[in-house]
Formats: C-alpha cells, sequence, structure tokens
C-alpha cells in the first residue's frame, strides 16, 4: 500500500514536470502556468521527501544493503 502512494506521488512529479515543459514551450507570454506547474513540482517533491522521513521514522520503511 505505502509503495503505491510513493508511486503515483513520483507520477504526479513527472506529470507536473512534463506540463511546466508543454507551458514554457506553448505559453509565449504568460509564465503563470509554467511557474505554478514548477510550483507544484517542488511541493510534490518536499512531500514525498518528508513522507518517506516520516516512515522511516515510523519503521514502515528499512534501509538495506546492496
Amino acid at each position: 500500500m505505502f509503495k503505491l502512494v510513493i508511486i503515483a506521488m513520483l507520477l504526479m512529479i513527472v506529470a507536473s514536470l512534463g506540463s511546466g515543459l508543454f507551458f514554457l514551450i506553448n505559453d509565449r507570454d504568460q509564465h503563470r502556468r509554467t511557474v505554478k506547474a514548477l510550483t507544484l513540482r517542488i511541493s510534490l517533491s518536499v512531500g514525498l521527501f518528508l513522507l518517506l522521513m516520516l516512515a522511516y521514522a515510523m519503521g514502515l520503511i528499512k534501509p538495506h544493503g546492496l
């Protein structure tokens, strides 16, 4: 279950990055949509990082050796 949440957040991050690139290429006059898409990507990335740190602290995920 937890892995699905991580995968979903990673997919949303990639989708936000793609939409930011799309808006950057197509919106020559207004960059508001580009800034919003990239701000959303940064927020999702920070949220994912905090979620991973919380999951590690709670023991939901554990590091493993290679």
